[in-house]
């Protein structure tokens, strides 16, 4: 059977976007990446809905011509048998763990706060009352991530792995939510230590590959 480069389909400055990015980068593997405009509508295009008729980013169309919605799948997907797996099955279930965490507790109240104070601006006035609740929401989780990773350096048996990229996506950027860093310093410790893993790319570099160091 012919296997065709990975495709990832992504739109810019997303969070969650971003993770399958951040893995695909960090493994050092050839991918061709497809920038959707989400602004402008392009998810809902003939053209977009002909390959995810969801209409919906990420996406991540394997070599097998396979399709993975949702970022945390992808991340799944990318790390099996790679070293952002982590190795028991305990390990496993806890990466588990934090992964659902952070799309329940975490992402759909930075996300959207970040998106009407950073990403449209514009609209920030309007949609203050709602900034502010989404801002109030993410406070239980993210005080809960800090205690953790008051205790341990990464998220799960002490190393880097998929449930780090999980959590760090829009962690790393709750200051564009108009959330402060400063109030949890053990996530600043673990962003800054994350920056500097193995082949790490930063949010504002997502596009095409770029030149992976060997493994």
């Amino acid at each position: 059977m012919y296997l065709m480069t990975p495709k990832l389909y992504a739109c810019l400055g997303s969070g969650n976007c971003f993770k399958a990015w951040l893995a695909l980068q960090q493994l050092g593997l050839s991918f061709e990446f497809h920038s959707v405009d989400v602004l402008s509508g392009e998810q809902k295009s003939a053209e977009f809905l002909a390959i995810n008729p969801l209409g919906v980013v990420p996406y991540l169309v394997t070599p097998d011509g396979q399709g993975i919605g949702e970022s945390n799948a992808m991340l799944w997907y990318l790390a099996e048998d790679t070293w952002l797996m982590p190795s028991s099955r305990e390990d496993r279930a806890a990466a588990l763990q934090w992964m659902f965490f952070e799309q329940s507790k975490l992402e759909p109240f930075i996300s959207p706060a970040r998106f009407f104070t950073t990403i449209v601006p514009s609209a920030k006035s309007e949609r203050a009352d709602d900034i502010a609740h989404w801002q109030r929401s993410a406070e239980p989780g993210l005080s809960r991530l800090n205690d953790h990773l008051t205790k341990s350096e990464f998220m799960v048996a002490g190393r880097y792995s998929l449930a780090d990229i999980a959590v760090f996506g829009y962690t790393h950027v709750i200051e564009e939510a108009g959330i402060s860093l400063a109030n949890y310093p053990s996530i600043e410790r673990w962003i800054d230590t994350i920056e500097v893993t193995k082949n790490f790319k930063p949010l504002s570099k997502m596009g095409p590959a770029q030149a992976a160091v060997a493994a």
